[in-house]
């Protein structure tokens, strides 16, 4: 699987120097965008350079060996290059080609037609159908279509968040997300039709990718139930899924779209709740929530500090805390004393009604005693960003998170744009919208409580089966004496 991110050597096929052609932007990224290093060679019908890359009318004419074939051609030629490939020796297509089994009866027989040269030729099948693949490491990017403005956004900074994708238009939407906040993608992959490397496999490969924090996907079918059972129940990172098919509708827009059988939308929930993979809500769910796990120690109980400077949102976050499933904390007249002698604040009871004149030290201390607090699991603030120093105090609050091990998910209640521009300034993990900010502390206890069931369950496995050994060992002493 490494192969489709770290190639050697592509191949793009169906490149040529026609107006409008999709392949030549992929050869423009590579060769004139990208710091990528390998050798990139055209496929087309003159044989002629594109961008820069060695041109050849057949992939058998190239001399180099070839790790990577990208194909992007009209479908019914796509077998015929496949088979082309297989005899060159390369062994890791991707097909961004549509008209397959998503285009009715003649594309499935194409299909057909790659998948059996495939298995004759041992090869791994991207697609068909899909965007292609995206590594922010090494900087190599097989999207079609994809601009200068576009490639130097999208890439410019290494991330921790990986994506499987069946939608490449799902792909555009997440990294333009990424440009406004605290976390970037490291490797993306638009997987269309699934002929041959399914979402299964992609969870299985990013799992044990060492610069993959938190898994995101987007589904509009499962290929193989029961292997994506399985795989989920294996994985140790987070991994945010959406699925489309939830209704009638939305199955048969799914089949149009990727040729996706979509009404197993059980089978996939019940795989979620088994494999603890969180089922996101929403679409932009798959980008705004990584930052809870990566910027943030897990939520180890449901007990939520709420502290605000305006009183209505100490109202609409307790209402929402409660319908995610999480508490408000009930704070002990101890800690309520040590909260009125930090300054003039109105309410000491939760949610913290703060008033409007505090200064950075009553922030500190208002930080330290809440997080201290055995009383409390977790901090959902809702500072108003009236004056530079109630952002400097957020600041201080991320890193007190780190040192108590507790997390908080900060909501600043001002409009969206002057939240994401103090995000992108100060690098800041904030949320946009209270909901958000709640949903965030509800997914980051969901995923402790079910890797916390699971160590649990496997210690008891382990001792149990231990116990049995040791008690069959005691009876084989005894028959023998």
């Amino acid at each position: 699987m490494e192969t489709f991110f770290n190639p050697r050597s592509v191949a793009v096929i169906g490149a040529s120097n026609s107006p409008f052609n999709l392949g030549s932007t992929i050869c423009r990224a590579l060769s004139e965008f990208s710091p990528y290093d390998g050798q990139v060679y055209a496929v087309n019908r003159k044989g002629e350079s594109v961008h820069g890359c060695q041109g050849y009318v057949a992939v058998t004419d190239i001399p180099e060996e070839v790790d990577l074939g990208v194909i992007i051609t009209p479908a019914k030629v796509v077998p015929a290059f496949v088979r082309q490939c297989g005899e060159k020796g390369i062994r890791h297509i991707v097909i961004e080609s549509s008209g397959f089994s998503e285009g009715g009866q003649e594309g499935s027989a194409m299909q057909e037609e790659i998948d059996e040269a495939a298995r004759t030729y041992g090869m791994r099948i991207m697609g068909p159908n899909c965007l292609g693949v995206l590594n922010t490491r090494n900087k190599f990017c097989c999207f079609y279509g994809i601009q200068k403005d576009n490639f130097d956004s999208f890439i410019q900074d290494n991330g921790t968040i990986s994506y499987v994708i069946q939608s490449g238009g799902i792909v555009v939407i997440v990294l333009e997300s990424f440009v406004a906040d605290v976390v970037r993608a490291n490797k993306i992959v638009s997987i269309g039709n699934k002929s041959d490397i399914d979402e299964a496999d992609m969870l299985e490969y990013f799992n044990r990718d060492d610069s993959t924090e938190v898994i995101g996907m987007y589904l509009e079918n499962i290929k193989d139930g029961r292997k994506f059972l399985e795989t989920a129940k294996r994985m140790t990172k987070p991994v945010i899924a959406f699925k489309v098919g939830r209704t009638s509708e939305g199955s048969r827009a799914a089949q149009s779209h990727t040729a996706g059988m979509a009404n197993n939308d059980l089978i996939f929930d019940n795989a979620c709740k088994q494999g603890g993979i969180i089922r996101a809500q929403s679409i932009s769910e798959l980008h705004s929530l990584p930052k809870i796990f990566t910027h943030m120690p897990p939520l180890k109980g449901k007990r939520i500090a709420v502290f605000t400077n305006s009183g209505a949102f100490g109202g609409i976050t307790a209402d929402l805390l409660v319908e995610a499933g999480l508490e408000m904390a009930r704070l002990s007249p101890e800690t309520q004393e040590k909260l009125s002698r930090t300054g003039q604040i109105f309410n000491v009871a939760n949610p913290i009604d703060l008033g409007p004149a505090l200064s950075m030290q009553t922030f500190l201390e208002i930080f330290d005693i809440l997080l201290s607090s055995d009383e409390v699991d977790g901090l959902l603030p809702v500072p108003s960003l009236w004056h530079p120093m109630v952002i400097d105090a957020i600041i201080e609050l991320t890193k007190k998170c780190q040192v108590y091990k507790k997390p908080a998910a900060i909501y600043t209640p001002n409009a969206v744009h002057k939240t994401v521009a103090y995000r992108q300034q100060y690098h800041v993990p904030l949320f946009e919208s209270p909901e958000e900010a709640v949903r965030a502390l509800s997914v980051s206890y969901q995923y402790w409580h079910h890797m916390a069931m699971k160590e649990e369950s496997s210690c008891r496995r382990s001792y149990e089966m231990q116990r049995h050994g040791e008690s069959g060992l005691y009876q084989s002493m005894i028959q023998s004496a």
